[in-house]
C-alpha cells in the first residue's frame, strides 16, 4: 500500500504545480497540428522540404532495412557454417577418443569427464559452450554423468533439436536460439540469495550423436553465441543511421536551397503583384539573366506595362464619359425648363383642345416628368463618379423613414394590386446615423421595384437591428431572379427581361444609385432571388456613422434563417 500512496501523492503534486490547465494541455497538440497545416498551405518551401524529407526517409529506410537484413543473414549463415565445421571436428575428436578407450568399464565415467573437458572452451572464452548428455533412446545400463559448460544447462537445447538428432543420428542438426547466459563479469559465485545477472544473446546450436562403447549413444551439443555478430550488426546499424541522417539532411538542405532559389523570385513577384493591384502602377520586378525566372520577371514587367497603359486609357475614357454626362445633363436643364413651361401651358389647356391634341398634351407632360427624373438621376450618378457626393448624417428612426416610403408608394401598390406589409419587432429601436434623404430614396427604389416585379402579390418590409447595425429587407413574391442575376440587378440600365416594359416609370438607374448610396454609408445592399420564389433586397447600415459591418441583423436567404416579426 505504501508505494501506491507515494504514487498518488506524486501525481497530485504534479497536477497542483502545473501552470497549464488540463484543457489547455489537451488543446496544445491541436494548435500545433493546425499551425503545421497552416504552414503547409502557405509555404511552398515548407511543402517541398517536408516532402523531400519524408520521401528521403522512406527511401533510405527501405534501402537500409534491405541491406541490414542481407548483411544480418550473411553473418548468420557464415556463423552457422563456421559452427558446423568446428562442431564436426570436435565431434570426430570425441568419437576418436571414446573409440581409443581400452580401460575397464568402471574407468569410463572418468574418461568421459576427461573427453568433455577437452571439448569445453578454455576458461574466460565464452565463444563456445558444450553439453554432453545421454540420448533420448539410450537404454544402456551404464549411465555417464551429463557434462556441460558452466552456467549452461540442458534446458537451453530445444526439444525439437533433440528429436531431430535422435531421428537422424548420422547428420548434424542445427538451429538458432535466444541464449540466456550469465554475464561475463559475474564468473565469481554470487552470495547466497543473490540472483545471478544474466543476458540474452542469439546463438547457434549444433547437435550430433556419438557412440560411447559400453554406454550406448550420447548427444553432443555445441552452442556458439553470436555476440560478436550482434556487435557487428550494432555498428552497422549505427553507421546506417548516421549515414541516413546525413543523407536526409543533405538532400533536405539541397531541396531548401533549390526551393529558395525558385520561391524567392516568386514571392517577389507576388509582392510586386500585390503592390500593383493596390494602385502602384509603376511597380516592376528586377529581371536579370536569361533563365526561366528572368523570363518570369520580364513577362511580369510587360504585363504591368500593358495594364498601366490600358488603365490610363480607361481612366481617360472614364473622365471623358463623366464629363460628357455631367455637361450634357447641365446643358439640358435650360431647354428642358423652357419645354416644361410650354408643356404645362398645353397641359392646362388640354380640355379646350380636340381629343387627339389633348391626349398628346397629356403624353408630353408625362414623358417630360420621366425625362426630368432621368436627368436628375444622371446628375446624381455623375456626382458619384466625380466623388462629389456628400452625406448629411443624423440619428434617424428607420420606422419613420419606412412610413414615409409606404405612404408615397401606396398609390402604385393599389394600382398593381399589391399590399404593403411592414413587420416590426417589439423592443427594437432601429436608429442609425444616416442621411435621411438618401436612405429614403434607396428604400423607395427598392419598394417600387418590388411592387413592379411582385405580380400583384404582397410586398413585405422587414426591419431588424442589433448593437452594430440596422437592416431593412424588402421581399416580393413575384417572378424572382435567375442564377447570376443577383449580381447584375445593380448595373446601370439593366433589365432582367428586356422585353418587359416599365409600368411605374423610372430611369433604369434607381438600383445603381441605391447601391452607391449604401456604399456611401459604408453599408451593404444585397439581392437574392429564385425563379418563382420572388426576390429579396437587403439594406444594412452601421448604427454609428463610419462604423464597420461584420454581419446583418436579417437573413438574406432562407438558408441563413427565418424572418420573424409582427406584421402591421
Amino acid at each position: 500500500m505504501a508505494p501506491a500512496s507515494v504514487t498518488e501523492s506524486s501525481d497530485a503534486s504534479v497536477t497542483e504545480n502545473s501552470g497549464t490547465p488540463p484543457k489547455s494541455r489537451d488543446r496544445l497538440p491541436v494548435r500545433c497540428v493546425r499551425a503545421v497545416v497552416g504552414l503547409w498551405r502557405r509555404s511552398l518551401r515548407f511543402r517541398v522540404v517536408t516532402s523531400t524529407l519524408i520521401l528521403g526517409l522512406v527511401v533510405v529506410s527501405i534501402i537500409s532495412l534491405t541491406m541490414y537484413r542481407s548483411i544480418a543473414a550473411g553473418l548468420v549463415d557464415d556463423r552457422i557454417d563456421l559452427a558446423q565445421s568446428e562442431s564436426r571436428q570436435l565431434t570426430d575428436d570425441a568419437q576418436a577418443q571414446f573409440n581409443a578407450f581400452t580401460e575397464p568399464p568402471e574407468e569410463l565415467p572418468k574418461h568421459s569427464n576427461t573427453v568433455a573437458n577437452s571439448l569445453k572452451a578454455p576458461n574466460g572464452d565464452d565463444s563456445r559452450y558444450m553439453i554432453f548428455t545421454r540420448s533420448i533412446d539410450n537404454d544402456s545400463d551404464l549411465r555417464l554423468t551429463t557434462e556441460q559448460s558452466k552456467g549452461i544447462g540442458l534446458e537451453v537445447v530445444p526439444t525439437a533439436l533433440r528429436q531431430a538428432v535422435r531421428a537422424q543420428p548420422e547428420r548434424q542438426q542445427t538451429t538458432t536460439i535466444e541464449l540466456v547466459r550469465p554475464v561475463a563479469d559475474s564468473d565469481s559465485d554470487p552470495l547466497p540469495g543473490t540472483p545471478t545477472e544474466t543476458e540474452t544473446v542469439p546463438a547457434v546450436v549444433v547437435g550430433s550423436q556419438i557412440d560411447v562403447p559400453g554406454a550406448g549413444k550420447y548427444d553432443l551439443y555445441f552452442i556458439y553465441p553470436m555476440d560478436q555478430e550482434e556487435a557487428t550488426l550494432g555498428i552497422i546499424s549505427r553507421s546506417f543511421l548516421l549515414g541516413a541522417l546525413f543523407l536526409i539532411g543533405l538532400v533536405s538542405g539541397i531541396a531548401y536551397v533549390v526551393t529558395s532559389t525558385v520561391v524567392t523570385p516568386v514571392r517577389r513577384a507576388a509582392a510586386a503583384a500585390e503592390r500593383l493591384s493596390s494602385g502602384h502602377l509603376n511597380e516592376r520586378m528586377s529581371a536579370r539573366g536569361q533563365d526561366d525566372l528572368a523570363l518570369l520577371g520580364q513577362s511580369f514587367n510587360d504585363m504591368a506595362d500593358n495594364l498601366q497603359t490600358q488603365i490610363r486609357q480607361l481612366e481617360g475614357l472614364s473622365r471623358v464619359q463623366q464629363r460628357f454626362v455631367s455637361d450634357v445633363s447641365h446643358e439640358l436643364r435650360t431647354p428642358l425648363t423652357t419645354i416644361r413651361m410650354a408643356a404645362d401651358l398645353l397641359h392646362s389647356s388640354r380640355d379646350e383642345m380636340d381629343p387627339v391634341a389633348g391626349r398628346s398634351a397629356e403624353l408630353l407632360h408625362d414623358e417630360l416628368d420621366r425625362f426630368e427624373e432621368l436627368l436628375a438621376d444622371l446628375l446624381e450618378i455623375s456626382r458619384y463618379d466625380a466623388g462629389a457626393a456628400v452625406l448629411e448624417q443624423d440619428p434617424i428612426d428607420m420606422f419613420a423613414v419606412i412610413d414615409r416610403v409606404v405612404r408615397a408608394s401606396e398609390s402604385i401598390a393599389e394600382a398593381r394590386g399589391s399590399d404593403l406589409i411592414v413587420h416590426r419587432v417589439e423592443g427594437q429601436t432601429p436608429v442609425a446615423e444616416v442621411d435621411s434623404r438618401r436612405i429614403e430614396r434607396v428604400l423607395r427604389n427598392l419598394v417600387v421595384n418590388a411592387i413592379e416585379h411582385g405580380e400583384g402579390e404582397p410586398v413585405e418590409i422587414w426591419v431588424g437591428s442589433d448593437e452594430a447595425a440596422v437592416a431593412v429587407l424588402i421581399q416580393d413574391h413575384g417572378v424572382g431572379l435567375k442564377a447570376g442575376e443577383a449580381s447584375l440587378v445593380f448595373n446601370r440600365f439593366w433589365r432582367a427581361d428586356p422585353a418587359r416594359t416599365r409600368t411605374t416609370g423610372g430611369s433604369g438607374l434607381g438600383l445603381a444609385i441605391a447601391l452607391e448610396d449604401a456604399r456611401l454609408h459604408h453599408g451593404w445592399l444585397q439581392a437574392w432571388g429564385e425563379p418563382g420564389e420572388g426576390s429579396r433586397f437587403r439594406l444594412t447600415v452601421p448604427r454609428v456613422a463610419g462604423g464597420t459591418l461584420t454581419a446583418s441583423p436579417l437573413p438574406l436567404t432562407p438558408r441563413e434563417g427565418e424572418l420573424r416579426a409582427e406584421a402591421t
